[in-house]
């Protein structure tokens, strides 16, 4: 699983009170924890109006629930109709992180992860060719090496 740093503005129209956004503050810990979840300390009242964007720490599978659950959370901490932001994901350089950058790209593909004699891992991504013909490889490349910080050496089949 991946951990989505999920972006929500909980007062796009900039109407909450400082005292509101404590205690929407305060809820929203409280309904985060009893979902494993975590916020980004943020001091919302010190950021513009109509700008109050935090950040929530979702694992999940999928974006677009831990989208839901992030608004959904929000709006019944804050009494709002929040928006969701930018989402992006935390990188700990996992196999689980490599096969989340092959989902984004719409591709499916076989990971094996082998140390060099240095002791340092090369990881083989397996791609079907008709993929790669529909995704550029510099670009599958690229995010697989940023993500995982090692050495990616794509093959195909």
């Amino acid at each position: 699983m991946r951990t989505v740093v999920m972006r929500v503005n909980v007062d796009p129209a900039g109407v909450l009170t400082s005292e509101r956004l404590r205690e929407g503050m305060g809820a929203l810990r409280g309904f985060i924890a009893d979902i494993g979840a975590e916020i980004v300390d943020n001091d919302l009242e010190a950021r513009p109006s109509g700008r109050r964007e935090l950040e929530l720490l979702i694992t999940c599978d999928g974006v677009e629930a831990a989208k839901q659950t992030a608004i959904d959370l929000c709006a019944k901490a804050f009494d709002t109709t929040p928006v969701a932001g930018v989402v992006t994901f935390i990188s700990r350089g996992t196999d689980d992180d490599a096969y989340g950058v092959l989902s984004a790209f719409g591709v499916t593909g076989e990971i094996v992860r082998q140390h060099d004699d240095d002791g340092f891992d090369i990881v083989y991504v397996t791609l079907r060719e008709a993929d790669l013909e529909r995704v550029p490889e510099s670009r599958i490349h690229t995010a697989l090496e940023a993500s995982l910080n090692c050495e990616v050496r794509i093959r195909t089949r």
